[in-house]
């Protein structure tokens, strides 16, 4: 009984998988007019991919935005910190994830130095997520000091999402990964950068690392979702790196991250698994191999006597 109640229950989760699936792939992609429309209605959901498999989990989940983040440099590629990756990297995942993505609006990540040099190589490098990549949407870190390239690729058709609080770019001039707006003054500054984001023409703002209350003067003080990361409940979306939702990035665990899945362990087994049944000769089985006539094999083998008696 107990069997059978396992087999029905994994019947109907496929089942209800892919019915939501179905219904996800003939729903209209999200957009920008769709998630400022979405201000206090409903919490919207943002989350990172960076190639087709995670695209593809993600899009089929129902998830709003996908953020081809420069998390990227840590998560997959194994740098210490998001510094060093580049402008061609970014645009080789984006272009994968634009590439599975049907539904969930899709933002490219503008690395550090890609647009805070001059307006002009900001636009051209935002540019450059819409038509190489296929993005629908670019994000960049940075306040008041970024509104010039903001007004410029908006006014390039291209949407921007901004990024306030522990921008990771700037993590030297911080000192650190360190909460930020933690005073009234730094607070006061965070407001006014996010209405400057907003008037620049920022259709959202990820607002990471700040004291929850101040995310929720943020969020009331302006027209446009935020979406939190570190920041509390208030915010208008959340987002998180899915390797650490997976439980996949094993080098540290930020607070503010819910492991939904811790995956690295089971990864390993399976590894282990498989490096022992190949040592040991248990695989491959019969099971995983091609059966061929044998008397085609005698053929070959009579063939092959000839040949060498000759």
């Amino acid at each position: 009984m107990v069997f059978l109640s396992v087999l029905c229950a994994s019947a109907v989760r496929e089942e209800n998988f892919n019915l939501r699936r179905k219904v996800l792939t003939m729903t209209k992609r999200v957009t920008v007019p769709d998630i400022v429309a979405a201000k206090g209605k409903r919490k919207l959901t943002e989350m990172t991919a960076y190639d087709y498999p995670t695209a593809l989990w993600v899009d089929q989940s129902g998830i709003d935005m996908i953020l081809v983040g420069d998390s990227l440099a840590m998560v997959v590629l194994g740098h210490e910190d998001t510094l060093s990756i580049t402008m061609d990297e970014m645009i080789h995942h984006t272009r994968a994830v634009a590439r599975t993505a049907r539904r969930a609006m899709v933002i490219g990540d503008m690395p550090f130095l890609s647009y805070q040099v001059s307006v002009e190589e900001a636009v051209a490098n935002a540019g450059r997520f819409i038509k190489e990549a296929r993005a629908q949407a670019i994000k960049l870190e940075g306040g008041k000091r970024v509104v010039p390239q903001i007004k410029a690729i908006v006014e390039a058709q291209i949407p921007v999402q901004g990024h306030l609080g522990l921008t990771p770019q700037s993590s030297a001039a911080f000192g650190g990964f360190k909460v930020q707006g933690k005073t009234a003054e730094a607070a006061k500054e965070l407001i006014e950068d996010a209405q400057a984001l907003t008037e620049a023409g920022c259709f959202s703002i990820v607002l990471e690392g700040i004291p929850s209350a101040i995310a929720a003067m943020v969020t009331e003080a302006i027209p446009i979702p935020t979406i939190g990361i570190g920041a509390g409940p208030d915010c208008d979306g959340q987002v998180l790196v899915i390797h650490d939702l997976l439980g996949l990035f094993e080098r540290f665990t930020p607070k503010f991250v819910k492991q939904y899945a811790k995956l690295a362990g089971p990864v390993r087994d399976a590894l282990a698994s498989f490096r022992e049944e190949v040592e040991k000769g248990t695989f491959p089985g019969p099971e995983h191999g091609f059966a061929i006539d044998e008397g085609e094999v005698q053929k070959l083998k009579v063939g092959s006597k000839k040949k060498h008696s000759k």
